[in-house]
């Protein structure tokens, strides 16, 4: 998985700087300080580096895959925006690109900084610098190519010795689109010597980014010579130290000159010791890319984190798992091997995140969360800070609320927070923040009627929250009845660490595209920092008194205490009710997902460009329909619950990436979105959306209906059973696509990591067990919760004879990992499964 969070800052005012922080992490949500950046490098053209606007894009290879907006007019642009999204394919650079805009030509380049995947564990977990590299479109490539060499000794016409090499150049994967679209490509194979380059050149195959060209050409490698009379065969044969063969991957433009695509080198002398030689080899830049100088371009800094991966054979994880699904019926639940991962990696946030995806899975989540929640009130000696901590129980939860309850803010809050953003009304009350000409009390006014609307969406919402939060606050509850805190033990989750956290950071929720403008970013501040006021429990006028700010004190006696305290109790009563809450279903259509796609029109041809069209498609939680520009009315419209599968398309139907089909009662949609990541992203939510339809099909056809059959089973007839199973669905209330064994080796990563303080635990319940006089606090005992020490002794053996285990499976793999370019056959490997995207 893949989070990236752009924060432009500057280095110093004579060098120009971006930062950009991101990290490749399981799900992972990211909150970073947003800087700016100053000087940015020139570009070509009259007074452009005075009217230079500017945006950032980041790239898997040479597929873009998000972009920032616009900085209008500056070279100091501030950025500040999160990516989050899941790597859904292999690839071998992250890039980072910084283009100027331009209205009547293309945009122009500043400058780029790529990091190949081998590279990025080298800077993993601090900062560094990278210097801004010219855009240079030699250098742009990606792809390999697969090549079988070997010499063959020959009788040469005039009865000398001699050898050819045969090369055999078999396919080539993963080659780049051009604009937008699958290539034409074709390769020229040289033999390159100090005073000799033989060139020769394979087919052109017609729009694929996988071309199979299996073609042989044989090259001389021996100069025949006269009759000697040294020896009857003697020759003079060429330094092979020098040969090298050299494949060049072009796309072939026809009218227009032809693109390169990469280059690879192979020296001859590779086979001296072995006759045959076949590997693939990763495509290179020309000449191994630019050599000019980039200081003028300036810098980025980049904070990477990396983690990849490996996940074994589901049975490898069953003993851990088992023993992390047992964590609930464990007594003390301190002893279980749950909350030890979360006592040990208290300092990383992220290593509760796979374990509360496990335990929902399985249904284990609330009787976990419940047992770790009365553990903490039992040691909470103050009342009014109860859950406000960052505790294992607020973190399970925290992780909960943002998995489970994602289309709930969807639902909720993304109405009124599109028209907060879309009106952009002045809402400042800070009067020392005021704009020359602002009335600050229209601005107080404006800020009213949003709250009141956010207020009322949140207080309204009970029959949208979804039924394991329902049980959650309903088990907070009936904990906190006894210390007389129930309303706030609810209300320090809903309102402070989910509405209000949302509201501050829609985008981090996906409930925008983009980090809000810096005016919008204040007024969401304004509109958190009061609904966590009115949701907290307890009286107003207790609250005002702690205001420092008097401007905040005057808007706050706006509100009416008494209705809002009714309302605010009133929406708590029912989410944590016993009483099961059911979707009345009238609610509005909310938008889950819209962007620019291109959609093969219904009906036509196989072929041809003009049956792809841009339209904008858009989903909501009623129906899927698609526009011909964004606020247009729909050219289609199909009800959600009419829609029977979805799933991805074959490259082979159209020739192009990146597609995916919408199967209903009519004809399928065939829909190519932007690029891999868009893709992703839209069988996600329509997966999510659709998975509980009645009339969902088992199977489908991966490919197209043309000439007269399926191009995938050869089927003739059009309404023929699919011959590829659906993806698997799950019909529970969490509509949640987890994969338990890749959760399961994020935990065990995490106890690896781990190993010392988990040594630690097991002296500390080693020496509490045998010690049977007064507990003296020792520096490392302290940080752990330890209640009863043999139990958790028991426990903590048991992961650590787990974790021997799953590592010398990790071992066994790790000794048949393969090298492009080192091979001299291409074994037959049995390979581990790598599920994070990346191979």
């Amino acid at each position: 998985c893949l989070c990236v969070a752009l924060n432009p800052v500057s280095r110093n005012p004579g060098l120009p700087a971006v930062q950009w922080k991101w990290c490749v992490l399981k799900r992972c949500l990211s909150f970073v300080n947003q800087r700016e950046a100053k000087n940015l490098g020139p570009v070509s053209g009259p007074n452009r580096q005075r009217d230079l606007c500017t945006f950032c894009t980041i790239s898997l290879d040479q597929e873009e895959v998000f972009r920032t907006k616009v900085f209008d007019k500056s070279v100091s642009p501030f950025y500040g925006e999160d990516f989050y999204f899941e790597i859904p394919r292999p690839f071998q650079c992250l890039s980072f690109y910084v283009y100027a805009k331009s209205v009547f030509q293309r945009d122009l380049p500043v400058g780029k900084v790529s990091i190949r995947k081998d590279d990025l564990c080298k800077y993993s977990g601090k900062e560094h610098w990278f210097s801004l590299h010219p855009v240079d479109p030699n250098s742009e490539v990606q792809g390999k190519v697969h090549l079988e060499m070997r010499l063959n000794e020959v009788i040469t016409e005039n009865g000398s010795l001699g050898q050819h090499l045969v090369v055999r150049i078999i396919e080539c994967k993963e080659l780049p689109l051009i604009s937008g679209q699958n290539c034409d490509p074709y390769a020229t194979v040289s033999l390159v010597g100090p005073a000799r380059s033989d060139q020769k050149k394979t087919k052109v195959k017609k729009k694929t980014s996988n071309p199979q060209f299996e073609e042989t050409f044989f090259f001389e490698v021996t100069r025949s010579s006269s009759y000697s009379k040294k020896s009857h065969f003697q020759v003079e044969e060429e330094d092979i130290e020098k040969l090298e063969i050299k494949v060049d991957l072009w796309n072939n433009e026809n009218l227009a000159q032809d693109v390169f695509l990469g280059e690879t080198r192979v020296p001859v002398k590779i086979l001296r010791n072995d006759h045959i030689h076949k590997a693939w080899y990763l495509l290179q830049p020309k000449g191994n890319g630019s050599k000019s100088k980039s200081d003028d371009l300036g810098s980025l800094r980049l904070k990477l984190t990396y983690i990849e991966d490996t996940v074994l054979p589901s049975a490898c994880y069953t003993p851990l798992c088992n023993l992390l699904l047992k964590s609930p019926d464990v007594k003390p639940i301190s002893a279980s091997a749950a909350h030890i991962l979360g006592d040990i990696c208290r300092e990383r946030y992220e290593a509760v995140l796979p374990m509360v995806r496990l335990l929902l899975h399985h249904n284990r989540f609330v009787p976990f969360v419940s047992a770790v929640a009365a553990l903490e009130l039992d040691n909470t000696q103050e009342a009014n800070t109860i859950f406000r901590g960052n505790s294992l129980a607020t973190r399970c939860i925290d992780d909960m609320m943002k998995i489970v309850g994602k289309n709930y803010l969807a639902v909720t809050l993304k109405p009124v927070i599109d028209e907060i953003c879309d009106s952009n009304k002045a809402c400042e009350i800070d009067p020392n923040k005021l704009k020359e000409g602002d009335n600050v009390e229209v601005n107080k006014e404006n800020l009213q009627v949003y709250v009141q609307k956010v207020f009322s969406s949140i207080t309204q919402s009970s029959s949208s929250c979804p039924p394991l939060m329902c049980d959650v606050f309903r088990s907070l509850r009936h904990l906190a009845h006894v210390l007389n805190v129930f309303y706030s033990a609810v209300s320090s989750f809903v309102f402070l660490r989910f509405f209000a956290v949302a509201v501050l950071s829609p985008h981090s929720f996906q409930l925008r595209s983009h980090h809000p403008d810096p005016e919008i970013s204040r007024t969401l501040t304004l509109i958190s920092k009061t609904i966590q006021t009115l949701g907290s429990w307890g009286s107003l006028s207790k609250k005002l008194s702690s205001f420092k700010e008097t401007y905040m004190y005057d808007f706050f006696k706006s509100f009416q205490e008494d209705k809002c305290i009714e309302k605010v109790k009133k929406f708590l009563d029912e989410i944590s009710s016993n009483v099961s809450k059911e979707s009345s279903g009238l609610e509005d259509a909310v938008v889950l997902k819209e962007g620019e796609v291109q959609k093969r029109a219904q009906g036509r041809k196989r072929l041809g460009k003009r049956n792809f069209k841009k339209r904008w498609l858009r989903v909501t939680n009623r129906e899927l329909s698609y526009h011909k520009h964004k606020g247009k009315e729909a050219l289609c419209t199909i009800s959600v619950k009419n829609i029977q599968a979805v799933e991805k398309l074959d490259e082979s139907a159209f020739n192009r990436k990146n597609m995916f089909q919408v199967v209903h009662s009519e004809k399928p949609l065939y829909v190519q979105a932007g690029n891999c990541v868009e893709a992703s992203e839209w069988l996600e939510v329509l997966g999510q959306v659709t998975r509980c339809n009645e009339g969902r099909l088992a199977t489908f056809h991966p490919s197209n209906y043309t000439s007269g059959s399926w191009q995938c089973c050869k089927s003739q007839s059009n309404s023929a059973p699919g011959c590829k199973p659906c993806t698997t669905t799950m019909l529970a209330n969490l509509q949640l696509d987890i994969d338990c064994d890749r959760e399961t080796e994020r935990i065990f990563s995490f106890l690896s990591s781990n190993d010392t303080k988990l040594q630690n635990m097991e002296d500390a319940c080693a020496s509490m067990a045998v010690y049977q006089g007064p507990q003296r606090e020792q520096e490392e005992y302290s940080k752990f919760t330890i209640q009863e020490p043999k139990e958790t002794f028991q426990t903590l053996k048991q992961l650590r004879n787990i974790m021997e285990e799953l590592q010398r499976q990790h071992n066994i793999r790790n000794d048949t990992a393969a090298q492009y370019g080192i091979l001299k056959k291409q074994n037959s490997i049995q390979c581990s499964d790598a599920r994070s995207g990346v191979i």
